[in-house]
């Protein structure tokens, strides 16, 4: 076993991943993190498991996890780490997956992550530092605070009426069929640190042998949110601390679980595509449309009620028919109709990294605003498509190529004002290359079923593809 003074294989020579501390930690003086850190290190040495280990890291005093332990690491999201280590383990079923959470981030925000995860027996271990309180953020109260704890949120006390009853995570996993391994360990004293090392050690071997979920609850000091020095939050452990939390061994399942293999299956894309519908239907003579170059960016923009989410809509779902890969983000003010509103679509021959349009390629402007906005962030090959019906001024540092539709005047001489979505669909269509008049107006009547709206939608249609060849 390896001696408690020596720094363990399993963490960094230094911490070269951040260089301001690299023979140091960023836990306070005192924390029960180093001390838990240390042993963690230590049986994955010991147990030869350090290159099988896959630590998911919180938000809070445990995010910098992957600076110490020369392992591989993934950070989470506030409250969802046990959610990330699901997919870590079942991507990686090869792996120790090692989820190391905090009291917000496992019994606030990420409640309902954690017991969902115990539930299902995903083959992870969960260690719960439960230290009463929001350490990283200043000491605020926790959903383990107890009763009478003042936190910076609660000078006077925790109160029952007023905040509830301190969660006892334990021993509601211990509730829980699925889990195979529950206890409540403490880091304060030589007793419970030896306590402690056996149960991380089973926990780490039942992950290697595969037999399913484990959930070991480590009550911790925190001197400087306690007010108190080291010592003397030690002792508190002991003496308050484990009144409410007792120690120990809530469920143990380990000699009668067998080991779990949960596969994770990888199909073939066009596996996919054809389940889907996406697969281009030789029968039909249909083909995959033909752009410019591989990824084009729009940003649809106007007043709320404008139809600028509808259009960007009908912009992705025809491209969707013609086998590429759309992504379609809405965008608007609280005011909703009459507010700003755009929506950004994303049209690629390829996987899209991020939804965002930043600098689009075409950008559609309804009203002045959206114009004055957006219209600078067109580069000079980009297209630029404004309703001159109410915009008459445009600004003088637009780079790209500029048309002005009257959108708004076409759809009212085609039935209605509100189909100037429609008329500038068949416009910036008929510019790009990017549909046939054909393939749009089967679109249209699949869209809109009452023959009138069929008909004056159709008519928007015909006259912004008109217009796209007289101007």
């Amino acid at each position: 076993m390896a001696k408690v003074y020596e720094k363990s294989p399993a963490f960094f020579d230094t911490f070269e991943r951040k260089p301001s501390m690299q023979k140091t930690t960023h836990y306070c003086p005192g924390c029960g993190h180093g001390t838990l850190n240390k042993i963690i290190a230590d049986q994955l040495t010991e147990l030869g498991l350090q290159d099988q280990a896959i630590f998911v890291g919180p938000v809070g005093c445990g995010v910098f996890i992957y600076y110490y332990f020369e392992s591989a690491a993934v950070s989470a999201a506030h409250g969802r780490a046990s959610a990330v280590a699901t997919g870590v383990s079942r991507a990686n079923p090869d792996s120790v997956t090692i989820s190391y959470q905090g009291d917000g981030d496992l019994a606030a925000i990420g409640t309902s992550n954690a017991i969902h995860a115990a539930n299902r027996g995903e083959n992870m271990i969960v260690f719960f530092v439960n230290n009463n309180i929001y350490g990283m953020t200043g000491g605020q109260l926790a959903p383990t605070t107890l009763i009478d704890q003042t936190s910076s949120t609660s000078p006077y006390g925790r109160s029952v009426k007023n905040d509830g009853y301190p969660l006892r995570m334990a021993e509601m996993m211990a509730g829980l069929e699925a889990p195979t391994l529950v206890a409540r360990v403490g880091v304060n004293n030589p007793k419970n640190i030896r306590q402690a090392i056996k149960v991380i050690r089973k926990g780490l071997e039942i992950q290697r042998d595969k037999k399913g979920y484990t959930f070991i609850e480590v009550l911790s000091q925190c001197p400087t949110n306690w007010r108190k020095d080291p010592k003397e939050a030690c002792e508190w452990i002991d003496e308050v601390v484990s009144k409410q939390y007792p120690f120990g061994v809530f469920k143990d399942l380990t000699a009668e679980r067998e080991a779990q293999d949960r596969p994770c299956e990888r199909p073939e894309f066009s596996a996919v595509a054809k389940q889907l519908g996406l697969v281009e239907d030789e029968t039909n003579g249909s083909t995959q449309i033909e752009i410019a170059q591989n990824k084009l960016q729009f940003k649809f923009a106007g007043f709320g009620g404008q139809g600028v989410l509808s259009l960007g809509m009908m912009m992705a779902q025809l491209s969707m028919q013609h086998n590429m890969e759309v992504t379609w983000l809405p965008s608007y003010g609280p005011e909703m109709r009459g507010g700003v509103a755009n929506s950004s679509v994303v049209v690629s021959k390829s996987t899209i990294g991020s939804p965002v349009v930043d600098y689009p390629d075409v950008l559609v402007a309804l009203n002045r605003p959206s114009l004055e906005k957006f219209g600078s962030l067109v580069p000079e090959n980009g297209l630029i498509v404004y309703n001159s019906s109410l915009i008459d001024q445009v600004p003088a540092d637009l780079k790209g190529k500029v048309f002005a539709l009257p959108a708004t005047d076409l759809a009212s001489e085609a039935g209605t004002a509100k189909a100037a979505n429609v008329v500038v669909l068949g416009f910036v269509a008929r510019k790009i290359g990017m549909f046939d008049l054909a393939d749009m107006e089967a679109f249209l009547r699949e869209t809109f079923k009452k023959p009138t709206l069929q008909e004056i939608n159709l008519k928007a249609l015909h006259a912004g593809w008109q217009e796209a060849e007289n101007i």
